[in-house]
C-alpha cells in the first residue's frame, strides 16, 4: 500500500563547521519563491511522489545503511575515488540545519551533454578512428561521462567552417525546389551517427541560427531578420530537415524556433532576429501544424536565449496557440539569473525547462581549473527545474576554431590542431560529478540551507540510489550530514566539488 506522504519524509542534515568551531545554520529553498508558491509547488511535488514506499526510501544509497561510495574534484585530484565517511550513531542533530527532503521532488532529468557544432564534428573527422573512438567513449561512453544530450544545428551556426542553409538559392525558392542536407552528409551525420553508436539514448535537439537568406530582410545568412510572408515555406523547411536527418538514421527529438531570437548580433554571423509576435505566430500557426500534418513527434522549444527574457517565454506561453504546441523553453545563461526559470515553472508548471546552452571562455586563464565555477553554475540551473544542462561546442582546437563568429568560446575539450593531444575544460570535470552520478529520469529532490560558498543539490535515480554533489568555493569547510540517528563527516577543500552515492 502506497505510504501518505506525510510519513515519507526522509532528512539529511548537513551543519557547516566553522574554523573557529561553531557552526552556521540557515534554512534555503529552491530557487526564489515566497510562502505561497513554496507550498503550491510543494503540494505538485508531494503528489508526484505519494506512489513511492517507505521502503524505497530506507533502502537507496546514502540511506544510513548501505556503504556510501564518494568522488571528488580538488587541485590534482580528478572525479578521483576517495574514502568515504562512516556512519555513526549518537551524533546530535540542529533545527536549523540543512536538509535533503525526499519527499520534496521536483522535475526529472533529461540528461547532460554539448554541442555537436559543424566545428566539433569537423574536428572528430580529423582524428583516426581510434583516437576517435577513445575521445567519443570518453564522452559519451559508460565509462567516461556518460552524455545523454546533444544540441545540433539547423544549417551553420557560427561555429561552422563556412555559412551555409539547406537551401541557399540565389532567388526565392518557396517551394523549397532547392532544399538539400548534402553538406551535413560529409561529417555532421556520420559524426552525430558515431556519437549515438557509443551512446543508443543520446537525445538529440536541434536549433537554426539562420533561415536561409532569401527569406529575410537584407537577404544575407548574416544576420538580418525573418520576413513573416516565408513562415509556410520555413515550417515545411524544418519538416524536410528532421525527415532528411532521419533518413539518414539521424533521429531529432525537439528543435527550437530560434537561436537567441533576441538579437542578430550586428550582422557578424549567421543569426537572425524575431520578434516575440513573429516567434507567436510562427509556432502556433505553421511550425506545430506541419509537424501534426507530417506526423512528426518533434518537440518544440520556444526563446532559445537568456533568463533576462523570461517575460517574453511568459508571454509566449500565455497564448493558447503557442501553449499547445511549445514542450517548453530553451534557456541560455549568459545575462540574468537561473531563478527566471522558478518564474515561468511556477506559472506554466505544465511546461519543461531545458538549459540549452553555456560553455567555456578560451581565453580565461583558469579554462582548465574553474571547475567549482561550472559546479556552483550547474546546482542552480538544477535546483531551479531545468530538465538538462548541455553545453556550447563538445570539441574546438586550441584557438576555439573553427568559427566565423566573434566569441572566444572554448570546448568541453580542446584538441590541439597540430598534435591532436586533449585538454579538458574545468567545466569537463565538473561535468563528471552529474553526469556520472544523475541518471535519465532521476528527480531533483529538494535540499534545505544557506551555506556560504557551499552548493549542494540532490537527485534519486530510477534505481533507487541518490546522488549528492557539494560544491565549494570557499575555504576549507567541514561538513555533517545526519540521517535520523546517524550521521557523516567529510571535510571539503577549497575549490573543490565532491559526489556522493
Amino acid at each position: 500500500m502506497p505510504v501518505p506522504a506525510s510519513r515519507q519524509t526522509f532528512v539529511w542534515d548537513f551543519q557547516l563547521r566553522m574554523p573557529n568551531g561553531k557552526r552556521r545554520h540557515t534554512e534555503g529553498k529552491l530557487g526564489k519563491t515566497d510562502r505561497r508558491t513554496f507550498l503550491r509547488v510543494s503540494a505538485l511535488a508531494a503528489s508526484s511522489a505519494a506512489a513511492a514506499p517507505l521502503r524505497a526510501l530506507e533502502e537507496s544509497a546514502l540511506s544510513g545503511t548501505a556503504p556510501v561510495r564518494a568522488w571528488r574534484t580538488s587541485g590534482q585530484q580528478r572525479f578521483q575515488p576517495i574514502e568515504a565517511p562512516a556512519w555513526q550513531t549518537g551524533v546530535a542533530t540542529s533545527a536549523f540545519s540543512i536538509r535533503l527532503d525526499p519527499a520534496q521532488r521536483y522535475q526529472r532529468v533529461l540528461g547532460f551533454g554539448a554541442a555537436l557544432t559543424d566545428a566539433s564534428c569537423y574536428l572528430l573527422q580529423q582524428l583516426d578512428e581510434t583516437r576517435r573512438a577513445a575521445l567519443l567513449e570518453e564522452c559519451f561512453g559508460a565509462s567516461g561521462l556518460r552524455l545523454s544530450v546533444a544540441r545540433t544545428t539547423v544549417g551553420a551556426s557560427d561555429y561552422s567552417l563556412s555559412a551555409y542553409s539547406y537551401d541557399d538559392s540565389t532567388a526565392p525558392d518557396p517551394d523549397l525546389t532547392h532544399f538539400s542536407i548534402a553538406h551535413d552528409r560529409a561529417y555532421i551525420l556520420p559524426m552525430l551517427r558515431a556519437a549515438r553508436q557509443v551512446n543508443p539514448d543520446l537525445y538529440y535537439f536541434s536549433s537554426p541560427w539562420t533561415p536561409p537568406g532569401w527569406m529575410k530582410a537584407g537577404g544575407s545568412l548574416l544576420g538580418g531578420s525573418m520576413r513573416s510572408h516565408y513562415f509556410p515555406a520555413y515550417a515545411q523547411y524544418f519538416v524536410k530537415f528532421l525527415q532528411g536527418y532521419a533518413a539518414e538514421g539521424v533521429k531529432i527529438q525537439a528543435v527550437t524556433v530560434q537561436n537567441e531570437v533576441d538579437t542578430d548580433q550586428d550582422g557578424r554571423m549567421p543569426q537572425a532576429l524575431w520578434g516575440q509576435e513573429y516567434e507567436i505566430d510562427f509556432a502556433k500557426g505553421h511550425l506545430g501544424p506541419a509537424f501534426e500534418r507530417a506526423a512528426l513527434d518533434t518537440k518544440i522549444w520556444i526563446l532559445d536565449h537568456n533568463y533576462n527574457l523570461w517575460g517574453r517565454a511568459v508571454d509566449e506561453l500565455s497564448d493558447p496557440g503557442v501553449y499547445r504546441y511549445a514542450d517548453g523553453v530553451a534557456w541560455h545563461g549568459y545575462m540574468g539569473s537561473p531563478e527566471a526559470m522558478t518564474r515561468v515553472h511556477d506559472l506554466f508548471p505544465d511546461k519543461n525547462a531545458y538549459w540549452t546552452e553555456g560553455g567555456p571562455d578560451i581565453t580565461e586563464p583558469d579554462y582548465a581549473t574553474n571547475w567549482a565555477k561550472w559546479s556552483s553554475t550547474f546546482t542552480g540551473i538544477l535546483r531551479n527545474w531545468a530538465r538538462c544542462i548541455v553545453s556550447w561546442n563538445l570539441v574546438l582546437d586550441e584557438k576555439g576554431r573553427p568559427d566565423i563568429g566573434p566569441f572566444s568560446c572554448g570546448g568541453v575539450v580542446t584538441l590541439d590542431s597540430k598534435t591532436h593531444a586533449v585538454t579538458r575544460s574545468g567545466q569537463f570535470h565538473a561535468f563528471a560529478h552529474y553526469s556520472k552520478t544523475i541518471q535519465r529520469g532521476a528527480q531533483i529532490l529538494a535540499t534545505w540551507g544557506d551555506l556560504a560558498h557551499i552548493d549542494h543539490v540532490a537527485a534519486e535515480n530510477p534505481d533507487g540510489s541518490r546522488a549528492l554533489v557539494l560544491t565549494n568555493q570557499g575555504e576549507e569547510r567541514e561538513v555533517q550530514c545526519t540521517l535520523r540517528d546517524q550521521a557523516l563527516t567529510l571535510t571539503l577543500p577549497p575549490d573543490s566539488i565532491t559526489s556522493l552515492q
